[in-house]
């Protein structure tokens, strides 16, 4: 492919052979029927076979590209490393467990242009949540939340976890050229950089659901979070330039 597209669509993943090969076949069904180019990049770690199932497929299509090592290096690096090897005009990340239905896309897209960047969000009033997460994850997300607008602060953001983030390319690659978080906590920091850097953010409603498969460990994976909300507002690197 020499042309640049449209749209590329990043999916992190870690250890997901079980469901890649769907996923990226329903990614595929969607985007194929869209007037936009498009190349999907699967960035993905670990050693289940996840890489081997997506260069199957991308063997067969062009516009499915793979990358990724065996050992964890974080969905935040995930991300990041694919961005910079993004091609688009549009740059987005989605889950590979397929929280947000991909046609979802079409509620985000008309937005790219006005605002920089534009995110999914399961707290906007439109918002549909059709599988509520355990209550102690709910709570836990809460308290991350209340964490985060007490040490970062993102006025307007109700929602930065989901993963269904999309950037006028040229942003996301500004963005995540600064960006230095390889944990979960990675969607705040490009957060706070763009409110830094005086990038407009516009938050939609979307459909959700949980698939009762979180990877993060309810104790220590939301310390080093926390960790990770605190190194965001006081490393003295970040400040815009």
């Amino acid at each position: 492919m020499s042309a640049q597209p449209y749209l590329s669509l990043i999916v992190p993943a870690y250890n997901e052979a079980g469901r890649i090969r769907s996923t990226l076949t329903e990614y595929h069904n969607f985007l194929s029927h869209q007037s936009y180019t498009y190349e999907i990049i699967v960035s993905a770690d670990g050693t289940d076979g996840t890489r081997d199932v997506a260069a199957e497929m991308a063997r067969r299509d062009r516009r499915i590209r793979v990358m990724g090592c065996r050992e964890r290096g974080g969905k935040g690096r995930a991300v990041r490393l694919a961005v910079e090897k993004a091609r688009g005009g549009i740059i987005g990340f989605v889950d590979a467990d397929n929280k947000t239905p991909i046609d979802e896309l079409d509620r985000l897209l008309p937005y790219l242009g006005k605002y920089d960047v534009v995110i999914g969000s399961r707290g906007q009033p439109d918002s549909v949540v059709e599988k509520k997460q355990k209550w102690y994850r709910r709570i836990g997300s809460r308290g991350f939340w209340l964490l985060m607008q007490l040490v970062v602060g993102l006025p307007g953001i109700r929602d930065t976890q989901c993963g269904f983030k999309f950037f006028v390319g040229d942003v996301a690659r500004d963005l995540f050229a600064r960006q230095k978080i390889d944990g979960y906590v990675f969607d705040v920091e490009i957060l706070y950089l763009a409110h830094r850097l005086g990038y407009s953010v516009k938050e939609v409603g979307v459909r959700w659901r949980d698939d009762g498969d979180s990877r993060l460990a309810l104790f220590s994976g939301n310390v080093r979070n926390a960790l990770d909300v605190l190194r965001i507002r006081f490393d003295g690197s970040r400040k815009a330039a």
